[in-house]
Parts: structure tokens; sequence; C-alpha cells
């Protein structure tokens, strides 16, 4: 198995700012779908919509400040089964992020196209924490004909 992997310093206030837009279904719509909605809960169901597409993630885990951990439940295959993690921790100024999308079966090119627009989404929670401002679909960076 194989993973995507990111890093992000945030200049944010506390850690709890970008807990806070990992964590509710307004600070997700604010960086990474407008189209988001579902239970932000241990074991709730939350729904990202990218147009005609999505992704359904389970919430496996909440350590406030520190830890999220979804599981892709509905979506492309490829997805299905994968796990996205968000470690957080502070580093002077900065909400450092440690980003894992793990668990895919092999480094398909869907893969590569995902991490590229990950890298993206991030920008975005970034841009959204430090300037309240994000870029969350159908306003983000279209790369290809895969959005």
């Amino acid at each position: 198995m194989v993973d995507i992997l990111h890093r992000v310093g945030i200049k944010s206030p506390s850690v709890d700012d970008v807990y806070a837009a990992l964590t509710t279904v307004d600070g997700l719509a604010g960086w990474w779908a407008s189209d988001t909605d579902g239970d932000a809960n241990v074991g709730g169901t939350l729904q990202f919509r990218f147009g005609a597409d999505g992704f359904d993630m389970k919430v496996i885990e909440l350590q406030p400040a520190k830890r999220v951990l979804w599981e892709v439940i509905e979506g492309p295959e490829e997805w299905v089964g994968t796990r996205v993690v968000w470690d957080l921790r502070r580093d002077g100024d900065y909400t450092v992020v440690l980003f894992t999308h793990e668990r895919w079966k092999e480094p398909v090119e869907f893969m590569h196209h995902c991490s590229t627009k990950w890298a993206l989404f991030l920008m975005s929670l970034k841009a959204m924490v430090e300037t309240g401002t994000g870029a969350p679909d159908p306003r983000d960076v279209k790369i290809d004909n895969w959005n």
C-alpha cells in the first residue's frame, strides 16, 4: 500500500482554529467542498460533493487540537477503504498539519492527480484560516479534465 503525504504550516492564533476547519461542516465547506454536509462527530458520516461526484467519509477518530481521522466509505473505487489523517501540532506561531491519505492499493495515475489536488486544497485550508477566505470546489484551481 502507498500513501499521499503533505506538510503545511498555518499561521494561526491556536491549533483550535485549524482543528475547527477540519471538524465542522462549515469549516470544511470553507476550504474543500462548498457542497459539504453530514455529521462531523465520531461515528458520523461527512458527504463531500464535487459536481456529480463525491466522497463519503466516516469519522473514525477526533482528538481535539491533535488528530482527525476519516475512512472513505463511498466514492471512486481507488478511494474506498483509504483513510485521511490530519495530525496537528504547534510550532511557534504556526499550526503544522501533517496530512496523510493512506492505504492506496497501488500508485495509479489517479493517485498522482489526487496528490496535486490535496496540495491545492491544503493551500486553501491555509488561506481560509489565515485570511478568512479559502478556495473550495468549485472555486479551486482545476488542473485537468478530472478537475
